[in-house]
């Protein structure tokens, strides 16, 4: 959501890596992630877990670009296997990622075009490429989830990236939360 053409970059959202207000945003961000997708979370079986643990994920990545949306995705997925106890597994931390650099890239390049447009084909697919096809190899490789399991992951992360949507397009389509967006961006 940034204002100057510099910022529409990857030297612009290199950048906005190092600006400290999108760190302490993007920790906010990695926290929530956590919350959401680890305690918040409701899981059926071993396999499906239905949360909004992608929502921080998506928006940093469209808010400050794919390097920080990776970034946050990365280090929340890390962390919060951490807390939970749960096995780190390299295959999902690389879908969750990939969430996160997927979004920014999308948006960076679509950026202005129609926002709702922007949003729909960020999260749709981010969540294709992240969570339907790594994160169910990553789950098949180590977990050995049959597939008849993981093809309810394609009626789940559609509800789930369409909650997501109304969010972030609820979000952005509010001057306020835009103006105070753009003015964390162009700060240093």
């Amino acid at each position: 959501m940034y204002t100057t053409k510099q910022q529409n970059t990857l030297s612009g959202n290199i950048k906005l890596f190092g600006n400290t207000r999108v760190m302490i945003i993007s920790a906010l961000f990695v926290a929530l992630s956590i919350v959401l997708g680890k305690f918040l979370a409701f899981n059926i079986g071993d396999s499906i877990r239905i949360s909004l643990e992608n929502l921080p994920i998506l928006m940093a990545g469209i808010f400050f670009g794919p390097f920080v949306g990776g970034a946050v995705a990365i280090v929340a997925d890390i962390v919060g296997c951490i807390l939970k106890g749960y096995a780190l597994n390299p295959v999902i931390t690389l879908g969750a990622a990939s969430i996160g650099i997927l979004s920014g890239v999308i948006s960076m390049y679509l950026r202005n075009k129609n926002i709702t447009l922007n949003t729909a084909v960020s999260i749709a697919v981010s969540h294709i490429i992240g969570s339907l096809i790594i994160k169910s190899i990553g789950q098949r490789i180590y977990f050995h989830t049959p597939y008849e399991v993981l093809a309810w992951r394609i009626p789940t992360y559609i509800a789930i990236g369409l909650i997501e949507f109304v969010i972030i397009t609820l979000l952005l389509n509010n001057k306020a939360f835009t103006a105070q967006l753009n003015k964390i961006c162009s700060k240093r």
